[in-house]
C-alpha cells in the first residue's frame, strides 16, 4: 500500500533498528517477504539507499536470534536479500504457492535477455508475450527455489501458523557461537 512495497531509505533504517532491537532482547524475527526491490530514483540515490539498505543486511547478518522468512508473493533483486534469505542467515525460509523470486521482474528480464530476438521478430509483441510466458513457467512458483536449496520448503498458506509455532519451539534454545570480537563495523 506504500511505495508498492519497495524498500526506501526510511524503511531500511526502520527495519534495521527493529531487527537490532529484537536481537538485543532475544526476540525471534519472523519476516514476511513481498518486496519488488529497493525504491528507484535520484532522490533515493542522493539519500544513500545503498548504505541504508546495507544497514538492514548487516542487522540480519549480525542477529543471532531465530530468523524465519516466509515469502508470500515476490522477492526481487537486492531487496530480496535484505529481507533475510538463507544466505543472510535465515534459519528457515518457506515459500507460498505462486511466489516470484528473481534478480528482476519477468518483464525487465525478458527485455534484457531476449532484446535482439524480440527486435528481429516479425511480431515483437507476440514474441515478447511468448518469452514472458516461458519465463513465468520456468521461474514463477516455489519449486525452482526449493530445487536450488534457496528455501527449505514450499508450504500452503493455511499451514503457516502451525509450522511457525513448531519451528519457533524447536529454535527456542538456539545458540550461535561466533568469533570473539569487540563489535562489528556497521555501515553508518
Amino acid at each position: 500500500m506504500f511505495l508498492a512495497g519497495s524498500l526506501d531509505v526510511d524503511a531500511s533504517d526502520k527495519a534495521a533498528r527493529f531487527i537490532r532491537f529484537c536481537d538485543a532482547f532475544n526476540i525471534p524475527i519472523v519476516t514476511l517477504m513481498d518486496v519488488p526491490g529497493f525504491f528507484p530514483g535520484r532522490q533515493q540515490e542522493e539519500k544513500g539507499i545503498i548504505r541504508h539498505g546495507a544497514k538492514m543486511l548487516y542487522a540480519y547478518a549480525e542477529a543471532t536470534v531465530p530468523k524465519i522468512t516466509i515469502v508470500l508473493r515476490k522477492g526481487y533483486g537486492g531487496a530480496k536479500q535484505a529481507m533475510c534469505t538463507r544466505e543472510m542467515g535465515a534459519d528457515q525460509l518457506w515459500l507460498w504457492p505462486g511466489v516470484e523470486l528473481a534478480v528482476m521482474g519477468g518483464g525487465g528480464a525478458v527485455n534484457v535477455l531476449y532484446r535482439r530476438e524480440i527486435a528481429a521478430s516479425d511480431d515483437p509483441e507476440r514474441t515478447r508475450a511468448e518469452k514472458m510466458a516461458e519465463f513465468a513457467e520456468r521461474f514463477n512458483g516455489p519449486f525452482e527455489a526449493v530445487s536450488k536449496q534457496f528455501s527449505q520448503a514450499a508450504i500452503q498458506p493455511a499451514d503457516t501458523r502451525a509450522r511457525l509455532t513448531r519451528t519457533l519451539a524447536l529454535l527456542r534454545h538456539k545458540k550461535e557461537t561466533r568469533p570473539a570480537k569487540k563489535h562489528g563495523l556497521m555501515p553508518v
